[in-house]
């Protein structure tokens, strides 16, 4: 790797699985920045006895809220970039250098996790809203991106830097990925896998679906002006 990265982790009653995931990131050689969104379990206290820098916020705001807090600690603290993953275990940390690598090979701003090369193992509803959600984003873009709502990524310091992030919620993934081409970034997909468990989702289809529209056509709106 060419460069000082950290990996930012948005954290909430995710005291099963926080653990592990931190540790497995830090006997890779990454810093972990650990965002514990008001979560009411030991997740602030588990993360922190395996090696994590913990930003705790006092009550839940929401997964944007949080990554947005991770970003700006890495930005203060001269971080090139960041690699972000959701904290119940869902990605792997062995994949974290094929991202980063890919993205310094081709000089992307953001490489994307592409889960859905292996989407059978996806819940059939959440691949199903998914892909949806994705081939909307790409028609949007103009480019392709197969797995638009993937947290498991990699992105520039410059990049975070040149877009203005405003979501609180699950919109961040998308708004991440509209900022990044309103400015021109290059973005990539790298095939990853997922594991999937029992998790429980905190995604409100309604009031999220909503979110995620009006992002689009916001972007659209836009552009054309």
């Amino acid at each position: 790797m060419k460069g000082k990265y950290c990996a930012v982790i948005p954290a909430f009653q995710a005291e099963k699985t926080i653990g592990r995931l931190v540790g497995n990131i830090k006997s890779g050689g990454l810093d972990v920045v650990v965002v514990d969104d008001g979560s009411l379990d030991q997740t602030a206290a588990i993360a922190s006895k395996e090696g994590a820098f913990v930003i705790s916020h006092l009550r839940n705001q929401g997964k944007g809220a949080a990554l947005r807090t991770g970003f700006e600690h890495a930005r203060r603290a001269g971080f090139d970039g960041v690699v972000t993953l959701d904290s119940d275990g869902q990605h792997d940390p062995a994949e974290i250098a094929r991202l980063i690598e890919a993205g310094e090979h081709q000089h992307a701003g953001m490489t994307i996790g592409n889960r859905m090369i292996n989407g059978v193992a996806m819940p059939r509803s959440r691949r199903w809203t998914n892909q949806l959600m994705s081939t909307l984003i790409s028609h949007a873009i103009r480019q392709r991106i197969p797995d638009s709502q993937c947290g498991f990524r990699f992105i520039r310091k410059e990049l975070l830097e040149s877009i203005p992030l405003r979501a609180r919620r699950f919109d961040i993934e998308t708004e991440l990925v509209l900022g990044a081409a309103a400015a021109r970034w290059k973005i990539i997909s790298v095939p990853i896998r997922s594991i999937y468990k029992d998790e429980a989702s905190y995604i409100r289809p309604l009031r999220d679906g909503i979110r995620f529209l009006w992002l689009i056509l916001r972007f659209l709106l836009t552009r054309h002006v």
